[in-house]
């Protein structure tokens, strides 16, 4: 008796050791850290460019559904919020709409799409977003606020790499914008409360003058390579202008060869008479 006991306690080791072993070598098919870590939530954010954004239903303020794939088209700045946040997420979005601003001054009014969605599904409610925005002085045609069901809320942050954990201020995150091109891919985040202008700028730059537009015209592709090259940013008064000494460069630049060519020109038929009429007969 003494020996099956025994045999069956070895059993039962050897058994559970290789189930604990096995499930220790197995991979976790998670990323999400236990615990808010700025270092790991930096990571994923930065894993997340180049992820296709869903084609999730969100609510606007007014009670309307719509899909985000709607919004497709032309590039999107994306900010992920929670509106019972008194501090942070107010400046960084007050913040936000000033950088906002200074880019559809220097790009086009249309040329980009403004987004904020709050995170915290059962209080970020249509109502609370609208409160939230009229707060933060965006509740207005230029901006939309979307609330999100909790169903997808995890699948919209997982796409933009925003990860978030509960804690005493409300939820532990990273302060990202995040930069969507035409076609709903992440392209860019711009991190942090207070952000340089041309970290938000410069990538909507690219993507709305340095990319081509399948509608557009040859002319108009012209026109918007001139402006990408001619848009410059100037630190002294923290906004974008547009350069027109490259024009007047290549006016002086252009007006010296065309002279110098009359020059040539005009000393090379001036040669070729004065040795033809002094050609001895």
């Amino acid at each position: 008796m003494r020996i099956l006991n025994s045999t069956i306690l070895f059993v039962s080791a050897f058994f559970l050791g290789a189930v604990s072993f096995l499930q220790a070598s197995e991979p976790s098919l998670s990323t999400t850290p236990a615990k808010f870590e700025y270092t790991t939530a930096l990571s994923i954010s930065q894993e997340a460019i180049g992820n296709q954004l869903g084609n999730y239903t969100v609510t606007d303020i007014h009670g309307r559904q719509i899909n985000l794939a709607e919004l497709r088209g032309k590039p999107m700045v994306l900010s992920l919020i929670f509106t019972s946040c008194y501090q942070i997420c107010p400046m960084s979005t007050r913040h936000l709409a000033k950088v906002v601003g200074k880019a559809r001054a220097a790009l086009g009014h249309d040329s980009f799409t403004a987004v904020v969605i709050g995170f915290d599904t059962p209080v970020d409610t249509p109502e609370a977003m609208r409160y939230f925005g009229e707060q933060q002085g965006i509740a207005d045609a230029d901006w939309k606020l979307f609330s999100i069901s909790a169903a997808d809320v995890d699948k919209l942050t997982h796409d933009v790499g925003l990860v978030y954990f509960p804690s005493a201020r409300g939820f532990d995150h990273i302060i990202q914008a995040t930069v969507i091109d035409a076609e709903g891919r992440v392209y860019r985040q711009v991190y942090g409360q207070v952000f340089d202008t041309p970290l938000l700028v410069e990538p909507l730059k690219d993507l709305v003058l340095g990319r081509p537009q399948p509608s557009q015209t040859f002319i108009s592709d012209l026109v918007n390579k001139i402006r990408f090259f001619c848009t410059t940013y100037d630190p002294v008064r923290d906004g974008y202008y547009f350069d027109y000494s490259l024009f007047v460069g290549l006016f002086i630049g252009a007006s010296i060869i065309i002279f110098v060519s009359i020059w040539m020109i005009k000393e090379m038929l001036y040669r070729r008479r004065y040795f033809s009429s002094n050609k001895p007969s």
